[in-house]
């Protein structure tokens, strides 16, 4: 592999193994050692949603397994160019609430940065997959706005990260915009929603923890990992230097179809996510996207499945059931 270089310096690891992400369906077939014949329905699929995945959560990919359970979340599939009742563009009500740009302010208290569009995987059934993140989103230029309108709100006490994933910022455009958020004084929380701790553990290294170590705001991670093997030993280092580092970490999921839709793997999940200093935290049923039906869950299943797991692990390793639905005050708790 050679190295990128930004200017005279070289870039640091995460951004090398970004650079090395398979973004071509032949590749990712061939890597797995799986049918070509699956070729031309992921090449019409990724078309209209691309493909990205890092060569480290491939590997972690069980070869010659079309259903492996964390293929299934990345590889485009025949199924996600069929129209389906009830799955739209925009499933959770984002356009509504953008009140500035890159801004969603859909409940008391916080509200959202979309900091960029970048992902360091493209999960199938991502509900932002149609987003229009060249008009939303705030980019360093257009942060002006965003941080406006954080600072002329006093009742925002927690400001998420989200996009895309904000962690595919630099750590100079980041801490840049850290900086910046330090500033508003009713600020008192930082939560940043990212898979990359979990899809690109690089991540997690020393120019990070610097960031996290320079702001006043309390440092709050939520994670996203569906699958226990997802959660390999570069994984748990990743995440146990950020809670050595002072960060809460959470973890959210999504109930998919075809990959943790029964209650053993869940709960091996828990306690995988437990071991290394994550507590579970939700576990959202699919929002109805356009192009996922096929990941969907039923709601009378998987509170089946929740009744399960109640049995099986101490209250604190069970996740939160939860819906999101456009113009309700937070998530709904399916109980």
């Amino acid at each position: 592999m050679i190295p990128i270089k930004t200017g005279a310096r070289q870039a640091p690891r995460w951004q090398q193994e970004l650079a090395r992400a398979i973004v071509d369906p032949a590749v990712l077939l061939r890597e797995l050692d799986l049918d070509p014949g699956l070729l031309p329905a992921a090449r019409a699929a990724a078309a209209r949603f691309p493909l990205r995945v890092p060569r480290g959560f491939v590997a972690r990919m069980r070869k010659g397994d079309p259903n492996d359970p964390l293929l299934r979340q990345v590889l485009p599939l025949a199924a996600e160019l069929e129209p389906a009742p009830g799955f739209v563009a925009d499933p959770v009500g984002d356009h509504a609430a953008q009140v500035a740009p890159g801004v969603l302010h859909k409940y008391h208290g916080r509200a959202l940065l979309i900091a960029t569009g970048a992902c360091a995987v493209h999960c199938r059934y991502c509900f932002r997959r149609e987003f229009p993140y060249a008009e939303s989103r705030a980019g360093a230029d257009e942060w002006r706005p965003a941080l406006a309108y954080l600072a002329g709100d006093a009742s925002i006490r927690e400001v998420i990260l989200s996009g895309g994933d904000p962690l595919s910022l630099s750590d100079r455009r980041l801490g840049a915009l850290l900086a910046e958020l330090d500033r508003i004084p009713h600020l008192e929380r930082l939560r940043i929603h990212s898979r990359q701790p979990i899809a690109l553990p690089e991540r997690v290294d020393d120019g990070l923890l610097a960031l996290l170590a320079k702001t006043r705001l309390r440092p709050v991670f939520v994670v996203h990992a569906n699958h226990p093997r997802e959660i390999d030993e570069p994984v748990r280092t990743a995440l146990e230097r950020l809670a050595r580092a002072g960060v809460t970490l959470l973890n959210q999921s999504v109930l998919l179809r075809g990959v943790n839709d029964d209650a053993a793997t869940l709960a091996e999940l828990s306690e995988s996510l437990f071991a290394a200093r994550v507590l579970p935290y939700y576990l959202h049923l699919l929002d109805r996207v356009r192009g996922t039906p096929h990941y969907e869950v039923k709601e009378t299943e998987a509170s089946a499945i929740m009744e399960v797991l109640r049995r099986q692990l101490p209250g604190y390793l069970v996740p939160w059931l939860v819906r999101e639905q456009p113009g309700q005050p937070a998530k709904m708790p399916l109980l």
